[in-house]
């Protein structure tokens, strides 16, 4: 006999499926190869170890990680995934686990890495806690089963901030990316000068501390040397607008940066990330495209 099923939670449901029906609508995918190279992708069974300290002794505040090892042969690319959550207290894990598995299937080393938080850390905390990251991801390859000179970064929203900014500011030597996977994020923190959120990653609006909204707002810092980019964002995203997007990929452009933006149609801020209509997947081959070695 099939258990019975309240109203309530059947009308939970049906309205969960409606909200997917409706969502799914039509996807552009700007600066896609054509024809795309075929790649490929690797299926594999992974690992994961929980809370694996990545800060060194000294630093301001002990940071964690979980680590995901893929089955797969070799040493493999590896990506540092970064979570959003408005530079705030967030859960890593109910935002980007999902993601993080996505990606150890697909047989990357995925380190899903926290950072220091505002309000009591503001920028450039989060960055140099994330380029630390990068640095002891690269000294633990070998024990990893990563390839040091092939490691992207991946985030949502805020996530996808850091992501980028990563890509863009100079770095010190071995703390390079090789490519960027960026969703929901804002490129340039003046276009939110009444955010509270920006202002406590900031520190201030934009008239008190004009050099912070610069130093933090990738689009400031795009070079003919940055790795290559893909973006992907909601066209009905209203917390962060979708022009974010669209103005971060003409300066990639002017700049002659090989890049891919993933227009999510009908999507706002949160259903872009829940119901990606493809565009993990795509970033997923972009990947794959930029760090994998392709035999001619």
């Amino acid at each position: 006999m099939a258990p019975a099923i309240r109203r309530g939670a059947l009308g939970t449901r049906l309205g969960t499926l409606l909200a997917a029906a409706m969502l799914a609508g039509c996807a552009t995918h700007l600066g896609k190869p054509e024809p795309a190279r075929a790649i490929p992708a690797v299926r594999t069974t992974f690992s994961v170890e929980r809370d694996r300290v990545y800060s060194p002794p000294g630093w301001p505040e002990t940071l964690r990680a979980d680590i995901y090892r893929p089955g797969a042969d070799g040493p493999r690319p590896a990506v540092l995934l970064i979570h959003g959550g408005g530079w705030a207290p967030p859960d890593r894990r109910s935002q980007m686990d999902s993601i993080a598995e996505r990606l150890a299937a697909r047989g990357y080393v995925v380190m899903n890495a926290t950072y220091r938080l505002a309000p009591r850390h503001q920028h450039p905390a989060a960055v140099d806690d994330l380029r630390q990251a990068l640095t002891w991801l690269r000294a633990q390859a070998g024990d990893l089963g990563a390839r040091p000179d092939r490691v992207a970064a991946f985030g949502y929203s805020a996530g996808g901030h850091l992501a980028t900014l990563l890509g863009a500011l100079d770095a010190p030597a071995g703390q390079r990316i090789q490519a960027v996977v960026a969703g929901g994020a804002p490129t340039e923190l003046a276009k939110w000068s009444n955010g509270k959120l920006v202002v406590r990653y900031l520190g201030g609006r934009p008239d008190e501390v004009p050099e912070r909204y610069a130093a933090a707002s990738p689009i400031r810092h795009v070079s003919a040397d940055d790795p290559p980019v893909f973006l992907y964002h909601g066209t009905l995203d209203t917390v962060v607008p979708v022009d974010h997007a669209t103005d971060y990929k003409a300066a990639l452009d002017r700049a002659g940066m090989r890049n891919e933006l993933y227009l999510e149609r009908g999507r706002g801020h949160i259903a872009a990330f829940l119901f990606d209509g493809g565009a993990v997947d795509a970033a997923l081959d972009f990947l794959d495209r930029s760090l994998i070695d392709i035999e001619p």
